[in-house]
């Protein structure tokens, strides 16, 4: 065939790569980090490319660590299976790329794609991206801080809906490592970002400065609270937790700092069927451990979180 008058078609412009994004999503919603960043990359010519760094972890709990190339971007995610895994590090690689992933109840899904590959990252901040020429992006800075620290990646969850179909308000807490920050917003993808604010807030208020240089109490094995004979975790094992009025916060409080693990409390918004409070108790041992607790108030709750975190503690501490 003649190439007399042909012209190649050109190259798209980002303002076209990024309609063509926003096309695709209306057509496709729901869609997964990896779809995404996949996406992406076809239309820029830039296919992803995953690769498996290390898996580690024990057999019924194992850890795999993935890393993912594309173009000039290279990211890592950590998860308790391999897709997990690459799932966090497409998510990373798309917060680098300023490609906002928002989040539908535990599931991600793509809710606004805006390409931009200029963004500056300032040489101090130790690579801890998320700045553009205009506003930072805390769930970015989060994220990248969670991979250079080797923490565990921030999570996100939805914990109430309310308000009319044309006015909802959603309430999203923001969990990273011990710390905990909730936030209202009129979409899930304004609450996630409010609710990341507020985290990066805290943060650089534990660190005393803009500086984030606060740092996780290390997680406590289990098999650590085995071998002590420290004061408070021998009363524990010797005496009954079935005495009325005691303050199982407080005993919680001592054995914590006696040990080195850190114990937070998670209100639940939702009252039971019998119109109870409700939170749980988080514990930074390892594995983590996580109890329920409900009361007549918040207080009570919080005190049945920890009665129920100390009998599983007594429990595992007293396994030979």
């Amino acid at each position: 065939m003649s190439q007399e008058g042909y012209q190649p078609p050109a190259a798209k412009t980002t303002a076209e790569t990024r309609l063509d994004m926003h096309e695709s999503q209306r057509a496709s919603p729901g869609k997964t980090p990896i779809q995404v960043l996949h996406e992406y990359g076809t239309k820029s010519g830039n296919i992803p490319v995953y690769l498996m760094e290390r898996a580690e972890g024990e057999a019924h709990q194992p850890s795999f660590i993935f890393r993912v190339t594309i173009g000039d971007v290279c990211c890592t995610g950590q998860g308790p299976s391999k897709k997990a895994a690459k799932h966090q590090a497409a998510e990373a690689a798309l917060n680098i790329l300023n490609i906002d992933v928002g989040i539908v109840g535990s599931t991600l899904t793509c809710v606004d794609v805006v390409v931009n590959r200029n963004v500056p990252v300032n040489p101090d901040s130790n690579g801890v991206a998320g700045e553009t020429n205009s506003s930072p992006n805390p769930v970015g800075i989060l994220q990248e801080l969670a991979l250079q620290r080797g923490w565990r990646l921030p999570e996100y969850s939805v914990l109430m809906e309310a308000g009319p179909p044309h006015k909802r308000e959603f309430t999203v807490t923001c969990r990273m490592e011990s710390l905990a920050e909730k936030a209202v917003g009129n979409s899930k993808k304004a609450a996630k970002k409010a609710a990341a604010e507020k985290m990066v807030a805290k943060l650089r208020s534990l660190s005393g400065s803009a500086e984030i240089t606060w740092s996780p109490k290390p997680s406590v094995r289990f098999e650590n609270l085995r071998n002590s004979s420290a004061e408070k975790i021998s009363l524990l094992r010797r005496n009954p937790l079935s005495i009325p009025n005691t303050d199982y916060i407080q005993l919680m409080l001592d054995l914590s700092k006696e040990q080195g693990f850190e114990v937070t409390y998670f209100d639940i918004d939702e009252l039971t069927v019998n119109g109870q409070y409700q939170c749980l108790a988080e514990l930074s041992t390892c594995p983590v451990t996580v109890c329920h607790g409900t009361g007549i108030s918040c207080g009570n709750a919080h005190n049945d979180a920890a009665h129920s975190a100390l009998q599983y503690v007594k429990i595992m501490a007293s396994i030979k």
